[in-house]
């Protein structure tokens, strides 16, 4: 079949989705809007537009290149934000570095991705000290300082400082045209197994992203909303999947942005509350944080949206954030997807929904964002049927999916078997295309010969008034194959029995919600609960602690 392809005009500029065209709009249109870091900086976006234009001039002075890859070890900062933007404008490989792996961990994935600058925030000057004479293709260390920063003796070579070296650079450069799959960031995921995992975005599927979402988001009748009215604040790192995606959507939109650095629940919500912060992200281990500390007691949050992803959110922590007024909702994804692939917005007309019924949508896994071709299949790769109970793993495709592991052939092959690329999450399908994840492959138990969903079990659990987290785990039984066991802890102050935790899940088999099989066969109580490098329960640690 022959395609008919249009015919351009001589000059006709054939326009390329490069991340560099994102910012037309908001230097144009907002370019007195505030962007403010902790207490330290407040800038305009017509000062954005200059440091990214002198960190561009600065990185060439040290000789990045197209193709050459920068690698960034900070908390959420402006300085993040102007390296979203300048380091792939160059052509050059933006590598975000999750500064919460082992110091091995952090050696592997900056060699892997044959890093060549690398940004290093004094915070994190005993971990470089530690590995500099391990980076194999790093030539130039360029120091963060800041004015709380303790001081460490070491013996890294740095090359400059981070505002020393925008301050003596030019306040403009040509950003040049060129192919839009250039890749744009590398990040390393880590998985149950093995090494990290070096996932890729390109200029086309960043761009695809940001007008994606924006679209998503500006769907709704009222709530679970971002708009130009907005103030923004991440509570995701910035070193995880481009901090959802979002600081694009908010650099595009021109609206007021605060970055609030290393999360501490007291700066947090100051920011909030002085700022007139009313739109953030973050998983629900954040949320249950900034829910409990001392200073949110007296804190409004009625403005204040907040997307809740990375792992599930759970009814409990969902009634306790209504409850102070928070328009949650869940959007899900994950670091191969970009991220986002659905979000559970209300259907209009919700006000008239009891705040069950609402809790039970807003901690959905949601309807599929725009361009997502979304499947739930079995093992032979067919489509189950959409009537809310059949299950299988979801399988997707969308135009912003990385396109394999850096450098490692047969993962990607694996992750795209059959031309999808497997989530391994596990889910079901409403009548009305609601996904609803039940678990994630490795942690589904399996039980009486039934299917039993770790997530559900740990979301009944923290609807308990004395519940303050819980995860759930399978463990091996002779007679069962596995058996549920909770691990729980308790709101400051509360008593409970293991009793109290199996005959309140108990009450839930009564009326159907649940299998019999769910009612946990061990309740231990714990201080707290071990998470991952970006917040979400760490399972596989509890499982080796615990089964």
């Amino acid at each position: 079949m022959q395609d008919t392809v249009q015919n351009a005009a001589p000059s006709a500029y054939a326009y390329p989705l490069l991340i560099k065209n994102l910012l037309h709009t908001p230097f144009a249109q907002a370019p007195n809007q505030e962007i403010v870091y902790r207490n330290q900086l407040r800038m305009t976006y017509s000062q954005l537009q200059e440091r990214i234009a002198r960190l561009a001039n600065g990185l060439a002075g040290l000789g990045v290149r197209h193709g050459s890859t920068v690698a960034v070890m900070d908390w959420d900062s402006h300085r993040y934000l102007e390296s979203y933007f300048a380091v792939p404008m160059m052509g050059a490989v933006l590598q975000t570095v999750n500064v919460r792996l082992s110091p091995a961990e952090i050696v592997y994935t900056i060699n892997h991705a044959r890093a060549e600058v690398l940004f290093v925030h004094a915070d994190f000057l005993p971990v470089v000290e530690a590995i500099k004479d391990q980076l194999e293709t790093v030539r130039a260390f360029v120091r963060i300082e800041e004015p709380d920063s303790e001081a460490f003796e070491h013996t890294i070579p740095f090359a400059t400082e981070y505002e020393a070296m925008l301050a003596a650079s030019a306040t403009s450069y040509d950003f040049p045209d060129f192919d839009e799959n250039t890749r744009a960031t590398t990040f390393y995921t880590t998985g149950t197994t093995g090494l990290p995992k070096g996932v890729y975005f390109s200029h086309r599927q960043l761009v695809l992203h940001t007008i994606t979402l924006m679209a998503a988001l500006a769907s709704p009748v009222s709530g679970q909303r971002f708009h130009r009215g907005d103030v923004y604040m991440p509570l995701t790192p910035m070193f995880h999947v481009h901090a959802w995606g979002m600081p694009y959507i908010a650099t595009v939109l021109g609206v007021k942005q605060v970055y609030p650095g290393r999360y501490v629940p007291e700066r947090l919500v100051k920011l909030l509350r002085d700022e007139g912060v009313t739109f953030s992200h973050c998983v629900s281990t954040i949320l249950h944080m900034v829910l409990n500390c001392p200073e949110s007691k007296s804190a409004d949050f009625s403005k204040w949206k907040i997307v809740i992803g990375g792992s599930a959110l759970p009814h409990g922590i969902a009634h306790a954030a209504l409850e102070r007024g928070i328009d949650v909702f869940t959007g899900y994804g994950m670091s191969e997807t970009g991220p986002v692939l659905s979000l559970a917005q209300l259907p209009p007309g919700y006000e008239q929904l009891d705040t069950e019924e609402q809790v039970r949508l807003r901690c959905k896994t949601g309807l599929a964002v725009p361009l997502v071709d979304l499947r739930i299949v079995d093992e032979s790769m067919q489509d189950v049927v959409h009537d809310g109970k059949a299950y299988g793993e979801i399988v997707v495709r969308a135009p912003w999916l990385t396109q394999g592991y850096f450098g490692n052939a047969e993962a990607s092959e694996q992750l795209w078997a059959g031309g999808y690329l497997h989530t391994q999450d596990i889910a079901n399908i409403d009548t009305t295309g609601n996904l609803q994840i039940t678990d994630r492959i490795k942690d589904v138990i399996k039980s009486g010969g039934e299917w039993v969903s770790s997530l559900e079990i740990e979301s009944l659990i923290s609807l308990h008034p004395a519940v303050s987290e819980v995860a759930v785990i399978g463990i091996k039984d002779e007679k069962w194959g596995e058996r549920p066991v909770a691990l729980v802890v308790l709101k400051a102050g509360a008593t409970l029995t293991e009793d109290d935790i199996k005959q309140h899940v108990l009450k839930f088999t009564h009326t159907g919600k649940i299998s019999k099989y769910a009612v946990p066969q061990v309740v231990k109580f714990i201080d707290s609960l071990e998470k991952t490098s970006v917040g979400k329960m760490n399972k596989k640690w509890l499982r080796a602690q615990f089964a």
